[in-house]
C-alpha cells in the first residue's frame, strides 16, 4: 500500500519537531533487520530518510547516487549488508546517537 502524500508529511513533520520520534523510527528500522523483516526495515529506513536528510544529501554523504539510495530501499530493493550498515552508521552519527544490540531471553 503507498504511502499518501499527507501522511508523509505528518511524519516529515513530526519528525521535525521530535527527536525521539526520529530515533524511534531509526531503531525500529534496525530491529526489524536484525529479526530478519527487511521489508518492514526498509520502509521505516526510507521514512526516516525521508522525514530527516532526505535522499540527495545522504548520496552526498555516501558517496552513493540517489537514485542507487532509493532504488535500494523500494519495496523491489534488495540492498546488501554493507550498504544498509554502512547508511545506517551515517545516520546515526547525523541523528547523534549510537545504537547497540541487546540480548533479551
Amino acid at each position: 500500500m503507498a504511502l499518501t502524500k499527507d501522511f508523509k508529511d505528518t511524519v516529515r513533520a513530526r519528525a521535525l519537531r521530535n527527536p525521539k520520534f526520529r530515533q524511534a523510527l531509526l531503531e525500529e528500522s534496525v530491529e526489524s533487520f536484525l529479526s530478519g523483516d527487511l521489508d518492514t526495515g526498509k520502509a521505516l529506513l526510507r521514512d526516516y530518510i525521508n522525514a530527516t536528510i532526505g535522499f540527495e544529501k545522504l548520496a552526498k554523504v555516501t558517496d552513493k547516487s540517489s537514485k542507487s539510495l532509493m532504488r535500494m530501499f523500494s519495496h523491489e530493493g534488495n540492498p546488501r549488508a554493507d550498504n544498509i550498515f554502512s547508511i545506517i552508521g551515517t545516520l546515526q552519527k547525523k541523528e547523534g546517537i549510537e545504537l547497540h544490540v541487546h540480548t533479551v531471553r
